[in-house]
C-alpha cells in the first residue's frame, strides 16, 4: 500500500458523517455521542520520540544501518532461521531495546485516554516495545500484530519462560534456554519465517464495527496490517496522524489528514476535544521516579523526554555499533555451549547458555533478496 492508493477526495464532495474534514469537525463528532467505538492502528512513528528507532525509514532506519554490517542481509537479526544458528545479534539489540528503558510518548497516553473515555474498541499495533501497556492500555484491548516483548517462549516446545529470568539474561547479555527441552527462548516477536499471532486474524473484522478509525505513525507498507484501514465502512471517519499521507488515506469523503509529528497531532486533537489537561496529566503520570513530568527537552533518568531526528539517528548508530561489535569479536563455536545458572534463578534449575556471553559469533550463510521477499509475503515483517 504505502503511498499508493486513491487520490485525495475532491473537496467539492461533502463528507457523509463529519461536518467537515478538519480537526474541529472530527472533535465535534467524537464529543457528539455518535462515536462510541474507536479502532486505533499504530506503527513505529508513535515511539520514535521516545528514542526507539523505526525499522524501515530509508537511509535512517535500523535495517538501513544494519545493512552495512557483516550480516548476510540486514533483516537477518529478525530471521528465525538465522536466530536458530546465531541468536547473539538479536540479543545484542534486545539488550538496548528491552522495555523499561523508555517512557511512553504522549501519543501512547492519548490511546489510554480513549480507553478512559470508554471509546477504545481495539488498538492494533505493529510495535514490539509494549509502551502502550506501560501507558496503561489494558492488554486485552491490544492486538500486537508483530508480537512484542510482553511474553517469551521456547522456539521448539513452545513452553513459556519466566519474565524475571529473561530480563536477567537480557541485562547480562546471555542467551536463555528452555528449562524443559533446552531449546532457544525468544520474546514472542514475529520473526521472518513465522506466522502472525492468531489474535490478529481473529480481530481483523473489528474495523468494520468502528465508528472512528485512527491511523498513527505507520507507513502502511506491510501486509496484512496495511489492509486494516480499508476494512472500515465507507461512511466511517478515518483520521491519519502521520508525517506523510499513506495507504490511500485521504481518498474517502470522511477522511481527515493531520500531517506532521504524532505527538503534536494528538495534542491538537485533544485540545479540540477539550481533553488537553487530562491528556497531559496522563502523560505526566508515566514519568518514573527522578524523571521530569513534562518539558520535552529535559533529561529524564538518562533518557530524553523527546528525541530529535538527529538524536534518534545517534541511537540507531549506537545499536548498529553494538551489533557490529558482537559480530566481529570472534567466531561462535557450538562446542562452547554450556549450562549456567543466573543468581536470580533457583539453584535447582539447570540453565543452558549457548554462548555464556555475546563473544562467540561467526558470520556465515547467505540469502537472496528473492528468498527474503518470499518470507515477506507471509506478513512476518517487523
Amino acid at each position: 500500500m504505502g503511498n499508493e492508493g486513491s487520490s485525495p477526495i475532491d473537496e467539492s464532495i461533502p463528507p457523509s458523517t463529519l461536518s467537515g474534514r478538519t480537526i474541529d469537525a472530527l472533535a465535534s463528532y467524537i464529543r457528539s455521542g455518535q462515536c462510541k467505538k474507536v479502532v486505533v492502528m499504530t506503527g513505529a512513528g508513535i515511539s520514535t520520540s521516545a528514542g526507539i528507532p523505526d525499522f524501515r525509514s530509508p537511509e535512517t532506519g535500523l535495517y538501513a544501518n544494519l545493512a552495512r554490517l557483516n550480516l548476510p542481509y540486514a533483516e537477518a537479526v529478525f530471521d528465525i532461521s538465522y536466530f536458530r544458528e546465531k541468536p547473539e545479534p538479536f540479543y545484542t539489540l534486545a539488550h538496548e531495546l528491552y522495555p523499561g528503558k523508555f517512557r511512553p510518548t504522549i501519543t501512547h497516553s492519548f490511546i489510554k485516554l480513549l480507553h478512559d473515555k470508554g471509546l477504545l474498541l481495539k488498538h492494533f499495533t505493529q510495535n514490539i516495545d509494549t509502551l502502550d501497556r506501560e501507558a496503561g492500555v489494558p492488554g486485552d484491548l491490544i492486538i500486537e500484530a508483530h508480537g512484542s516483548f510482553a511474553r517469551q517462549s521456547c522456539i521448539e516446545c513452545k513452553a513459556s519462560y519466566p519474565d524475571d529470568d529473561i530480563r536477567a539474561h537480557i541485562n547480562a547479555k546471555t542467551i536463555p534456554r528452555c528449562y524443559e527441552c533446552k531449546g532457544l527462548v525468544k520474546p514472542e516477536i514475529v520473526f521472518f519465517g513465522e506466522q502472525l499471532p492468531a489474535e490478529f486474524f481473529a480481530a481483523r473484522g473489528l474495523p468494520a464495527e468502528a465508528d472512528l478509525c485512527m491511523v498513527m505513525g505507520t507507513s502502511l507498507t506491510v501486509q496484512p496490517f496495511a489492509s486494516l484501514p480499508g476494512m472500515c465502512r465507507d461512511d466511517t471517519p478515518r483520521v491519519l496522524i502521520n508525517q506523510e499521507r499513506v495507504g490511500g488515506l485521504g481518498g474517502r469523503s470522511d477522511d481527515v489528514l493531520i500531517l506532521g509529528d504524532c505527538d503534536d497531532g494528538v495534542r491538537k486533537l485533544a485540545e479540540a476535544c477539550g481533553w488537553k489537561e487530562e491528556l497531559e496529566a496522563l502523560w505526566a503520570a508515566t514519568a518514573r521516579d527522578g524523571e521530569a513530568a513534562g518539558g520535552e527537552k529535559k533529561e529524564a533518568g538518562g533518557k530524553k523526554e523527546k528525541y530529535t531526528d538527529e538524536e534518534l539517528g545517534d541511537e540507531i548508530d549506537k545499536l548498529t555499533r553494538e551489533v557490529d561489535k558482537t559480530l566481529n569479536l570472534s567466531k561462535w563455536h557450538d562446542s562452547k555451549v554450556r549450562n549456567e545458572s543466573l543468581p536470580t534463578e533457583k539453584a535447582s534449575r539447570k540453565h543452558e547458555n549457548s554462548s555464556g556471553d555475546l563473544k562467540h559469533v561467526f558470520v556465515g550463510g547467505s540469502k537472496s533478496a528473492e528468498q527474503n521477499g518470499e518470507e515477506e509475503k507471509d506478513g512476518s515483517k517487523l
